[in-house]
C-alpha cells in the first residue's frame, strides 16, 4: 500500500523523518508531497521546492531509504477544490498520513483514509520553531538530519533566514 504524506518541509527536520520511518514500517511507499511548492523567500516558506527536494532526497538516501516518490503540490488557496487539485497531481495512494486537523478534515470529507502518527519530538521537530532558532543564532542542528543542514549551509538558508 501506498501512502501520501503532505508537508512544507521549511526545513525538512528529524520529526519528519521520523514519520517517513514510522510509515515505511507499514507501508510499501511513501509519497512526499511538498506543498505550498512555488514560494519561497518569505518567512514561512524560505526555501525553494528544489532546495526542499533536495534537502530530502538526501537525508532518504543517507538513510537508506529509497521507497519513496517527492511531488510537487502548488497552493490553490480554495480549500473546497484542494483535495482535487492534489489527485490531478498524483492519485497513486491509499492513505493519507498527516498530523495537521484540516488536511485530515478535507481528505476525510471526500472518502479518503487518513491516519495520524506519533508526535516525534513534540515541540520540538518544528519548521518554524527551528527557523526561529535560526534566526537567533539559537542551538537549531539537533532538530535537522545531517544532510539536511549541509543542504542549508550550501544554499546559504541561515543567512537567507535571518534577513526575511
Amino acid at each position: 500500500m501506498k501512502v501520501l504524506f503532505i508537508g512544507r518541509f521549511q526545513p525538512f527536520h528529524n520529526g519528519h523523518l521520523n514519520v517517513i520511518k514510522y510509515i515505511l514500517k507499514n507501508y510499501s511507499e511513501v509519497i512526499i508531497g511538498i506543498g505550498s511548492s512555488q514560494y519561497k523567500d518569505i518567512s514561512k516558506n524560505p526555501f525553494s521546492f528544489d532546495e526542499r527536494k533536495k534537502m530530502i532526497d538526501n537525508t532518504l538516501k543517507f538513510n537508506n531509504i529509497s521507497n519513496y516518490k517527492i511531488i510537487e503540490i502548488p497552493d490553490i488557496h480554495n480549500p473546497p477544490k484542494w483535495v482535487e487539485h492534489v489527485l490531478s497531481i498524483s492519485s497513486d495512494f491509499d492513505i493519507v498520513v498527516t498530523n495537521n486537523s484540516f488536511t485530515k478534515k478535507l481528505f476525510e470529507e471526500k472518502g479518503y483514509d487518513v491516519i495520524s502518527t506519533p508526535i516525534f519530538g513534540k515541540g520540538e521537530y518544528s519548521g518554524k520553531e527551528i527557523r526561529k532558532k535560526i534566526k537567533i543564532d539559537g542551538e537549531w542542528e539537533s532538530f535537522v538530519p545531517k544532510p539536511a543542514i549541509e543542504i542549508l549551509k550550501r544554499i546559504d538558508g541561515i543567512k537567507r533566514i535571518k534577513n526575511i
